[in-house]
């Protein structure tokens, strides 16, 4: 059982609805946040109404003999903030931020944190994978992630799908089966 509630990871809950993300005005900053800031920062870009995703996993602890679950940041010390130059403006007075650096290929952004978004949503068992070397790029051809893309990568002796975030360099990977994918 959680000692708090999961926090919330995506705002407004529609983000990666066409609709959302079709805002002229607005465009993907990948915010890096003072050590261990990520949750307080979406929450009070919650209070403040500017769309986010904080890619979020559960994790199981033992802590004096009781099962201890918590969710942690898929990548430390980011969060990816869909807004405006004055909505950054305004994360910035949160004073939980170090750095925002403007993603310069917004489409890109997009597909790929929908991509994680999905996986996290259908509850893969997640790897983070830092600094990607190229692979043989895949499309997931049946199954709950269908149509998701990645690179595939062989880590003690297993298959594993890995969905990138290109611009940090970091993606996650799941275990998946050879025949489940097609190569693109």
């Amino acid at each position: 059982m959680p000692i708090l509630s999961p926090e919330p990871s995506v705002f407004p809950n529609n983000l990666f609805s066409g609709s959302v993300t079709a805002d002229s005005n607005r465009c993907w900053w990948a915010v890096y946040t003072k050590p261990r800031q990520e949750k307080s920062l979406a929450r009070q870009l919650v209070q403040l109404e500017v769309p986010f995703f904080l890619p979020l996993i559960a994790k199981t602890n033992l802590i004096k003999g009781r099962k201890v679950k918590s969710f942690l940041p898929l990548f430390s010390s980011y969060l990816f903030m869909y807004g405006t130059e004055q909505e950054r403006a305004s994360a910035f007075g949160t004073d939980r931020i170090l750095q925002t650096l403007q993603v310069p290929d917004q489409d890109k952004m997009t597909v790929d944190l929908q991509n994680v978004h999905r996986a996290i949503e259908n509850g893969e068992a997640l790897s983070v994978e830092a600094r990607l070397q190229p692979g043989q790029r895949v499309r997931v051809k049946t199954g709950a992630l269908m149509g998701v893309e990645g690179e595939v990568l062989s880590r003690r002796g297993e298959d594993r799908l890995v969905i990138a975030v290109r611009f940090l360099q970091q993606g996650v990977s799941i275990v998946i089966n050879d025949f489940l994918v097609e190569p693109i």
